[in-house]
């Protein structure tokens, strides 16, 4: 008979001291050229992401070019005066390197990622794009009509529907934030290269711009390659644009995007408020949180647990433009959607929650829970280099101090319940809300006017 082996124990490890952490700082300098750079060494960091920022807002585009700083943006990787299109993405791919671009109301931004040893190859690559783009007539039409043909995709999308519309409703006609940020097929279809290059002639220059370098920088003496490849790029001295007012109409009001025949309704509730600027923007954050930013949320615990309406509502503060004056404004919003025979009654909970939220405000388990949730995972969060420089590009983009990130988790850890309750109260006040609702109007009309919390009109999908 065999004799069974004696398992043997061992102790349970046990969990170390854990290590105070903030949000890293960056040594801030700049280039002979003008161009600003923020560095950050981050050991172990072994891709390096670069961020550069470029002053060409979105209201800067000529009129009737809608669209034009998104297909600058994209045609950056197409080519160079020493690249054609194919060579600049094989030499990128020889690097290991990506390199994304998108443009924004704030301006354009360029994301590179690339491994610390082949750093000096991609930054010369990314110095080239900036310094010299070929913007080639063949490839900017092929980037046009690329564009062209996503637009009928995003208003078949009810999410992206909903946003264009209640763009269109909360800012002025006038204002580019009113109309979408990729232009409409209109306004892409008039632009060619010679758009392109006059847009980037005017806007794109080194003093105007900021690089951000994130990374494991050991061994890299950063200033001399910065200076030999971005520091190559040159163009005239100029002041950063100046930033318009945000300005809003968020009268109390319902617009139904009609879908015959959805089964399901998108909705989508918001207005603007306090940017990052502002005084409040951390108890709006842990408010905002505790409303709408998790499953175990209020919104979620109502709709989704309670009533099964839906799969998960979330609330979120997003910063469209950002100015230290006050003028800068943030979307504050309400995102999900809902059964078709139950929109209705999913909104007037909605609304319910807001209303008894105004009554009795959060509790100090919801904040205890949104603070732990907010700040102690923090440092799983910006675990990455592309992570931390996303972050210091926002606060540049968004006039912020370089220190705001780690500021602001201090203060959200130290916000209380009750000026929490009052942020969020007031971010979302029941009687200021423009609904989108993207959905079968024959079905939802009816009932969402019975609730009566707006004026209900009701407009024709593209």
């Amino acid at each position: 008979m065999t004799e069974l082996a004696t398992m043997e124990f061992h102790a349970q490890p046990q969990a170390g001291e854990p290590k105070p952490w903030a949000f890293p700082a960056p040594e801030r300098g700049s280039l002979d050229n003008g161009l600003t750079v923020l560095r950050c060494h981050r050991p172990g960091q072994q891709v390096v992401a670069v961020e550069v920022l470029l002053d060409a807002p979105l209201d800067a585009e000529p009129a009737g070019l809608d669209g034009v700083a998104t297909i600058m943006a994209r045609a950056f990787s197409e080519g160079t005066d020493k690249h054609s299109a194919e060579d600049f993405a094989a030499e990128l791919e020889r690097c290991g390197a990506t390199l994304d671009a998108h443009a924004d109301h704030p301006g354009v931004r360029l994301s590179l990622e690339v491994p610390a040893s082949r750093l000096a190859k991609a930054l010369g690559l990314l110095a080239d794009a900036l310094r010299a783009p070929a913007f080639a007539d063949g490839e900017v039409e092929r980037l046009v009509r690329n564009r062209l043909d996503e637009i009928p995709h995003e208003l078949a999308n009810p999410s992206r529907r909903a946003s264009k519309e209640l763009s269109k409703e909360l800012f002025p006609a006038t204002a580019r934030m009113s109309r979408p940020r990729q232009g409409t097929e209109e306004t892409v279809a008039a632009i060619d290269s010679a758009a392109v290059r006059a847009f980037y002639e005017r806007h794109v220059r080194p003093a105007t711009a900021t690089a951000v370098v994130v990374g494991d920088l050991t061994g890299v003496d950063l200033d001399a390659l910065l200076g030999d490849t971005l520091g190559a790029w040159t163009g005239s001295a100029a002041e950063p644009r100046p930033v318009p007012p945000v300005t809003a109409d968020d009268r109390g009001r319902v617009v139904i995007v009609d879908r015959p025949g959805a089964v399901q309704t998108q909705l989508l509730i918001g207005r603007t408020g306090a940017d990052r600027h502002d005084r409040v923007w951390p108890a709006q954050v842990l408010g905002t949180y505790c409303l709408g930013g998790t499953l175990t949320s209020r919104l979620d615990r109502v709709l989704r647990e309670e009533k099964g309406y839906t799969y998960g509502v979330r609330a979120f503060g997003q910063v469209l433009r950002s100015a230290p004056d006050g003028t800068g404004a943030a979307m504050l919003a309400i995102s999900g959607s809902v059964d078709t025979p139950n929109t209705g009654p999913a909104l007037e909970d909605l609304w319910t929650v807001l209303r008894k939220l105004a009554a009795e405000g959060l509790t100090d388990a919801e904040r205890d829970v949104a603070v732990q949730n907010l700040v102690g995972v923090a440092p799983l969060k910006y675990e990455t280099a592309a992570a931390v420089a996303s972050t210091l590009a926002d606060q540049v983009e968004q006039h912020l101090p370089d220190d705001f990130q780690a500021t602001l988790y201090r203060q959200l850890a130290a916000t209380g319940t009750v000026e929490a309750t009052a942020a969020v109260v007031n971010a979302f006040p029941v009687d200021r809300l423009v609904t989108v609702l993207v959905g079968d109007a024959a079905q939802i009309k009816e009932p969402v006017e019975a609730l009566g919390i707006g004026e209900v009109t009701v407009v024709a999908a593209e």
